[in-house]
């Protein structure tokens, strides 16, 4: 993994000032930084351009000098710049070599990207299994591209004015380098509807992100222009309801776990004891001995799921480490954890998820996640407690609220007991309620979920292509992503392969509305028994509803003695007098935006 920044201009570049964006980059790249700059003329182009590209390299693959990046072609008219990893690099060497292309690096999976994509144009993408965020200049042609992968997993932000194009993999750095820079209304609008903002807008004006599996075409000859934007991959070509094979299933789930262990540093599997990575574990115990694992434990016992990670360690035999996270230590790391956002972001799991990667990174590069596996094989509740709602009446409705009252949005419109699967299941995304609430003087339109992504949610497959696109891609991904490389480490998903996907969402998949993750417990039942198999899933967790109200006053006087942005006092005010999950939500939710805002500005204008 790394990070980069990178400016075109038709006008000088401040070079000092771009370079100075580099402290928000560095954590993704600590092993080497290479910066180049200059004229787009040097490179058999007629186009009068300065540039400037900063890189910082995290070295995973090929550790050599010669795959060190901005990396360009023997002949000096293409080059790339490349955050990301590309899991099948060497197959993909093997076939560029039979067709005649020349390699000068050992195993860079950079130089394969350079040199297919040279070849092949953005057909080669189809041959690509990775995750990845791609810029990549064709000197003759005057063009270059954004590129960014199929899920989501790695970002790229981009803006344009006045002949200046700015990229980079790291939203602030890049809002850094704009003259002015003001907030997008409609975004925190987006932002208090979801927890989040969905490509292609950012929290800042006139600064886009890519979407995934999007691709942006660009000019740069008499003026820098964007020509075209594209979606390479569609998750929806590959709906269909073909016969389910177990077989077929292990063996694509081996081989994404197989093609993620690829690297010339140490790889560890990062270890929760829950069905998903425990079968990442035992895959990946067929392939080397011992396994690398590492887990937490948390001093609340509440939380802690040692014994079941444990029984996982002895079973495989795996070279384990393991460390306890105190409920100190996990506040301690809250302004962290909101600085190391480079957009506003409330799930309140990134506090755990930073501290995690943090731990794991003082022992590896490098972990296996099982993330994704709820969305491959339908692990959440909310998918088998809406189907059935239209076979409940209105008190086994409001059952189901008690039960899971808050998923990150409310889950409110249950209790108005409608019986219209949209709005069911986007409750639990969507928190109307607040959102109507801090909206109602200026009002902001935000669409529904299905309106969003053009969805009737009527099937299970309707409500997997939800969770792809708007849980997986533009909330997991980006909470993964930015607290991991916050510690410089890489996580690779092997649930995420597309190619898995593909294959899942191409097939029947009936039988996980009423048994999710069968197919994996199966996977397991011959190693564990059925307490281990069948408890309630717990993942990483942070106490937010305690931490909440025991710092309301500092809530309260941070609020109170920095610029607001949504009125926030008087939210807060009111918020506090029903004290709920519902409601810390909410006000961790206005915390993170307000103080994101506040310590941006405050830093840019000192």
């Amino acid at each position: 993994m790394c990070g980069y920044i990178g400016q075109i201009s038709k006008n000088g570049i401040n070079h000092s000032r771009l370079d100075s964006q580099n402290r928000n980059i560095i954590c993704r790249g600590p092993d080497e930084k290479k910066s180049i700059n200059g004229n787009l003329s040097q490179f058999r182009s007629n186009s009068d351009f300065n540039y400037s590209f900063i890189f910082n390299r995290l070295s995973i693959v090929d550790l050599s000098n010669s795959a060190s990046q901005p990396m360009f072609s023997k002949e000096f008219n293409s080059l790339i710049m490349f955050n990301g990893e590309i899991y099948n690099h060497e197959n993909l060497r093997l076939n560029l070599e039979n067709e005649g292309v020349k390699f000068y690096s050992d195993h860079s999976d950079t130089e394969v990207l350079l040199l297919g994509l040279s070849k092949h144009g953005l057909k080669f993408l189809d041959n690509i299994i990775g995750q990845f965020a791609i810029t990549f200049f064709d000197f003759n042609q005057n063009k270059g591209y954004l590129i960014r992968d199929r899920l989501g997993q790695k970002p790229l932000f981009y803006s344009l004015e006045n002949n200046n194009f700015l990229f980079s993999s790291n939203l602030k750095s890049l809002a850094n380098m704009q003259e002015t820079i003001s907030v997008d209304n409609n975004s925190i609008a987006e932002y208090i509807k979801f927890g989040y903002i969905t490509s292609p807008n950012t929290i800042f004006k006139n600064i886009f992100k890519l979407k995934p599996a999007e691709t942006i075409e660009f000019k740069f000859d008499k003026n820098i222009e964007i020509v075209s934007k594209k979606i390479y991959w569609k998750i929806d070509d590959f709906v269909g309801e073909k016969p389910f094979k177990k077989d077929i299933f292990y063996e694509k789930f081996l081989e994404a776990v197989d093609i993620r262990r690829i690297a010339d540093v140490k790889v560890a599997a990062l270890l929760s004891g829950g069905i998903d990575s425990t079968s990442i574990v035992k895959a990946l115990s067929n392939f080397s001995e011992p396994v690398n694992t590492f887990s937490i434990g948390y001093e609340d016992l509440k939380y802690d799921e040692q014994v079941w990670s444990n029984k996982v360690v002895q079973t495989y035999e795996t070279n384990h480490t393991s460390e306890i996270i105190s409920n100190h230590e996990l506040e301690n790391y809250i302004d962290a954890t909101i600085n190391n956002l480079d957009e506003p972001y409330a799930d309140p799991s990134t506090v755990p998820s930073y501290v995690i990667s943090k731990k794991i990174s003082n022992f590896y590069k490098v972990a296996l996640t099982g993330d994704g596996g709820d969305e491959l094989l339908c692990g959440y509740k909310r998918i088998q407690q809406i189907q059935n709602l239209q076979k409940f009446n209105s008190l086994s409705i409001n059952l189901i609220y008690k039960l899971y009252p808050w998923f990150f949005g409310t889950g409110n419109n249950l209790l108005k007991r409608s019986k219209n699967l949209n709005k069911n299941y986007q409750s639990y995304f969507s928190d109307d309620k607040f959102f109507n609430y801090i909206n109602k003087e200026q009002k902001k339109e935000v669409l529904p979920i299905n309106k969003i992504f053009n969805l009737d949610l009527e099937s299970l497959k309707d409500f997997m292509m939800i969770d792809y696109k708007l849980f997986l891609s533009e909330m997991m991904m980006y909470k993964v992503d930015r607290m991991s490389m916050a510690n410089s480490l890489e996580a690779r998903s092997p649930f995420i392969d597309h190619k898995l996907i593909e294959y899942c969402i191409g097939s029947n998949l009936n039988f996980l509305s009423t048994s999710p993750k069968s197919i994996l417990k199966e996977y397991l039942s011959s190693d564990f028994d059925n307490d281990f198999l069948n408890r309630e899933k717990m993942g990483f967790v942070f106490n937010l509803e305690k931490w909440i109200y025991e710092n309301i006053k500092y809530i309260e006087n941070y609020l109170l003695s920095n610029n607001s942005y949504l009125g926030s006092p008087n939210i807060i005010k009111n918020l506090k007098i029903r004290k709920s999950r519902i409601n810390a939500q909410r006000i961790w939710k206005v915390f993170v935006l307000e103080k994101y805002l506040n310590d941006y500005f405050n830093e840019r204008n000192s």
